[in-house]
């Protein structure tokens, strides 16, 4: 025999049933209701601020960044010496001081100068006397008083005389010309003091092999840059180079490799190159810290926007095609180079398409948000 259910329990499964309706229809309205997101508008505060390039086809250029330091140039760089022994006084320069050619730098106390200068005392006396001595012997040979050989004689004596006073003038000349025992150490060229190892009351010796002054004019140096071995294949006579530099950051020196040392150093088993820079206005300072570019052309065309307009993030690196001011679209590319303003890509990208060069990462930004 069938049960039959009780009012009260029928009465309460309809409630339920009523219940879920409710609740579901609820749940749709609020679906309904949530806005959709809404598409990013770059402002036309923005807009009209912006810089748009186009993707390009250009040759690619490959670039190696390689390290070194500035030096002199060695074919003008001239270490000065005294040619006499002495106690050094007097030093008129410093280290980094700029001279002017014959301009005195100190003063060497030299008994060898004394002794030159006596040497001209005695040399200039003894033509005098040679000379008087030629004078009576010749007026003592038309008296009949002297021979045709003593006329001779006081004749050869003072050719020797006036010899040995030319010798002394050119040794005292060469030495300086000062006949109060003083060796004056000028400066041979105008340039700066790059290296310095005098000091007042210092003793020296005139076959010494340290100088005690280096000039150099600075107007261009010399950049050794270290080349590994993995890179040799890349460099190359002529190759272009940019170099920049700790102290101006902002400011490229432009120079070629002019000359490749086809060795390595058998310790950091790197090459040298030698980059000679223009330096009219002495920016450049020896032993300064460089980085220097190495850029070549290669055989291969690709296509290349400006590198304000790549923008690296998540390990990829993306550019923003633009089409109109609510018309964005991150797009994704592989980058085969970089070098300085300009990016070569090798995928991602179409000749022709416009890309936001300026505040990318701003957009970028804002796209994502």
């Amino acid at each position: 025999m069938q049960k039959i259910s009780k009012p009260g329990n029928l009465l309460f499964g309809i409630f339920l049933v009523a219940l879920g309706i409710f609740f579901q229809a609820c749940g749709s309205e609020e679906k309904k209701a949530a806005p959709e997101k809404e598409k990013y508008v770059i402002p036309d505060s923005i807009v009209s601020t912006l810089r748009i390039d186009t993707v390009k086809t250009s040759q690619l250029i490959n670039a190696i960044t390689l390290t070194g330091k500035v030096g002199f140039n060695e074919d003008n760089v001239i270490p000065v010496f005294s040619m006499v022994s002495g106690n050094l006084q007097d030093i008129k320069v410093l280290l980094g001081d700029y001279v002017h050619a014959g301009q005195v730098l100190a003063v060497v106390k030299s008994s060898e100068m004394a002794g030159y200068g006596n040497d001209l005392i005695n040399a200039e006396s003894n033509l005098r006397i040679a000379e008087t001595n030629l004078q009576k012997t010749k007026d003592m040979y038309k008296s009949g008083l002297a021979s045709m050989t003593d006329s001779l004689s006081a004749e050869v004596g003072f050719q020797q005389a006036k010899s040995e006073l030319g010798r002394v003038n050119r040794v005292l000349k060469i030495n300086g010309g000062n006949t109060q025992g003083d060796y004056v150490v000028r400066s041979p060229i105008e340039g700066f003091i790059v290296q310095k190892a005098a000091t007042n009351n210092m003793a020296i010796r005139g076959d010494n092999s340290t100088s005690l002054f280096t000039i150099s004019d600075l107007k261009n140096v010399w950049i050794q840059a270290n080349v590994y071995e993995s890179n040799i294949s890349l460099i190359h006579l002529g190759d272009n180079v940019d170099v920049t530099t700790l102290a101006y950051p902002g400011k490229v020196f432009k120079g070629k490799i002019d000359k490749v040392l086809n060795v390595l150093d058998p310790t950091s088993k790197v090459m040298k190159v030698r980059i000679v820079l223009a330096n009219p206005d002495y920016s450049l300072k020896p032993d300064m810290y460089a980085s220097i570019t190495v850029t070549n052309k290669v055989n291969r065309q690709t296509l290349s926007v400006p590198s304000e307009a790549v923008i690296f993030d998540h390990s990829q690196n993306y550019v923003l095609i633009y089409t109109s001011k609510s018309d964005v679209k991150i797009t994704p590319v592989q980058v085969l180079n970089t070098v300085g303003d300009k990016t070569y890509i090798a995928v991602g990208v179409s000749e022709g398409d416009k890309v936001i060069a300026s505040q990318a990462i701003l957009i970028y930004d804002a796209l994502n948000s």
